[in-house]
């Protein structure tokens, strides 16, 4: 490790020229949708409250007024029964945004989603496709604890014929929800209730980001951190924490976790020779457990690495924010946790905290 504690600049990997436009997650959502039903009459968006006033955080608004409700429409509380609806929209033809507003209770929906939209294609031989896209969100916000706070992706992960894409931007958002919409399988989303704050560059007009492909967000050579979905935003304030100590960590944005951009992410571990993944879920047969096997995979005969998880602390999500505090990896703690792996032992550094540096508060109501 690098003993001169000068601040060390770092070259940022841009996103794509937006032509100065910035729009909030929310709104790089709806601009999403809105575009996509606009270009696609198959297209429609239904799920709990999505025609409420509050319009799933300002994510649907307008868009019954603009489509009718032919196209958009709220449903029953019956998860089950409501995601067998979508598959057969979509296997009728439609392209359906089922919206599910939480993550923790797409468990009710396990059969219609794992055992008929996952395989459907492969059991009826490519005759037949399953355009759905389910949107979920994950994430702590207030005192929402352990029913409401989980972020499940993995277990999506794990099965053959399911997407899982979660975007941190809201140019991922907006373009990650378009290239899920026009995808012929079904589609996880993933939203962090955190994330729907973030404001960012946006370009007008229609584009996707497709599957398979992560982002480099910061260079560095020192060690290799890679944060899914809101633990982005934590990843890069803890870059900037390990600036100030002459550490240069390369930050990868996975974006699309199934399918994975594993050859992005080898490439950068093969380079600093140390990767942190840091997850918004369990550790414990998690995406980041995933991530870290697959490196080991790669890389056992090119080069020695070390590697680490960060995610939840293994116990059910907590409700008050002392425990919250200590459940939920921080900026400062992955810097910590970079620093102890360039090291290559615990040195007990936490970094002080910047109020600049902490990441958008939750402001409601979900």
């Amino acid at each position: 490790m690098p003993t001169n504690l000068k601040p060390v600049p770092v070259r940022r990997a841009a996103l794509p020229a937006a032509s100065g436009r910035t729009l909030s997650y929310v709104e790089a959502v709806r601009e999403a949708a809105d575009l996509e039903m606009a270009r696609d009459a198959a297209v429609v968006l239904f799920g709990l409250d999505v025609d409420d006033p509050k319009a799933i955080q300002g994510t649907t608004r307008g868009l019954l007024e603009k489509y009718g409700p032919d196209r958009v429409f709220g449903t029953p509380l019956s998860e089950d029964a409501m995601a067998g609806v979508a598959v057969g929209m979509a296997l009728a033809g439609l392209r359906p945004i089922h919206v599910h507003i939480r993550m923790d209770f797409l468990m009710l929906a396990m059969n219609q989603l794992v055992n008929v939209a996952a395989k459907c294609r492969y059991m009826y031989g490519g005759r037949v496709s399953v355009p759905l896209v389910v949107r979920a969100m994950i994430g702590k916000s207030w005192g929402q604890g352990a029913q409401h706070s989980q972020g499940l992706y993995s277990f999506f992960m794990h099965v053959p014929g399911l997407k899982v894409v979660a975007p941190s931007t809201p140019y991922d958002a907006k373009g990650c929800l378009a290239a899920a919409v026009r995808d012929d399988n079904p589609v996880l989303y993933v939203e962090h209730r955190l994330l729907h704050f973030q404001s960012g560059p946006v370009p007008e007009g229609e584009y996707t980001v497709l599957p398979g492909r992560a982002r480099v967000t910061a260079v560095g050579e020192d060690v290799t951190i890679v944060g899914i979905s809101q633990m982005q935003m934590e990843c890069l304030a803890a870059h900037r924490y390990l600036e100030v100590i002459g550490v240069r960590a390369e930050v990868i944005d996975p974006i699309w976790l199934s399918p994975l951009d594993m050859d992005s992410i080898a490439a950068s571990v093969e380079k600093t020779g140390r990767l942190l993944v840091v997850d918004n879920g369990w550790v414990t047969c998690g995406a980041g457990a995933e991530i870290v096997a697959q490196v080991a995979e790669r890389l056992m005969a090119v080069r020695d690495v070390r590697v680490r998880r960060m995610g939840f602390a293994p116990v059910t999500c907590p409700t008050t924010p002392g425990l919250e505090a200590l459940y939920y990896p921080n900026a400062r703690t992955i810097a910590a946790a970079a620093r102890d792996l360039v090291e290559g032992r615990e040195t007990g550094w936490l970094p002080e905290e910047k109020p600049d540096l902490q990441c958008v508060e939750f402001k409601g109501p979900f």
